[in-house]
């Protein structure tokens, strides 16, 4: 299967409520292929400014990965992919 290049990572707010705009509880967030691998051997996709890095499978599972200390990601990240 052919891997894509682009992938918009999509955080959800934790304390979004079902009440509130689909806009305002997620931010988006485009990342690109890098040629590094991550420890699940899927390959990392970064963001312009590096700091946003994450693993991406096959099946568009997500691992956050870190790029500097003190860093806390939210554990509802979704990845759709940018044509």
């Amino acid at each position: 299967m052919a891997r894509r290049e682009r992938y918009e990572l999509i955080f959800v707010h934790p304390d979004a409520s079902a009440q509130a705009a689909e806009d305002l509880a997620e931010d988006i967030v485009v990342v690109h292929r890098t040629d590094s691998s991550g420890p699940g051997g899927h390959p990392v996709y970064a963001d312009d400014t590096g700091i946003v890095l994450a693993e991406i499978s096959d099946h568009a599972e997500v691992r956050m990965l870190a790029s500097g200390g003190h860093q806390v990601h939210s554990s509802a990240v979704r990845a759709r992919p940018v044509g």
